[in-house]
């Protein structure tokens, strides 16, 4: 899962965020089940970014299995434990090949559909 517009531009915040549902091995993506999203115009807090991110994981097509994926920064370095508390059914932050290029999967999509929501 990714998340863009986490700055102020004109004046106000338009966080966009993308949650790639997807199979993946140590070393790739193998498919992408579906893609959930959502947006929220409030500024980024750690509850708000959090609350978005748990809001488009739920838009997903079907529930993970897995974890949920993030980079740290995703969520001010706060540790995994805390920010799984919002997310069924685990979280954690990257710790393959596969997991970065899916999250790489979600940053194109967030930012895309922000461009189109701007």
């Amino acid at each position: 899962m990714d998340i863009s517009g986490r700055h102020e531009e004109d004046g106000e915040y338009l966080m966009v965020a993308a949650a790639v549902h997807a199979r993946v091995d140590s070393s790739r993506i193998r498919s992408v089940e579906g893609i959930g999203f959502a947006a929220a115009r409030e500024g980024p807090t750690l509850e708000a970014t959090v609350a978005l991110a748990a809001e488009a994981v739920g838009d997903l097509p079907s529930p993970p299995e897995e974890p949920v994926v993030a980079e740290g920064g995703e969520f001010y370095e706060e540790p995994a434990e805390r920010v799984g508390l919002s997310f069924q059914p685990d979280f954690k932050y990257v710790e393959s090949i596969g997991e970065r290029e899916t999250v790489q999967a979600a940053h194109h999509a967030a930012y895309a559909a922000r461009e189109l929501l701007r």
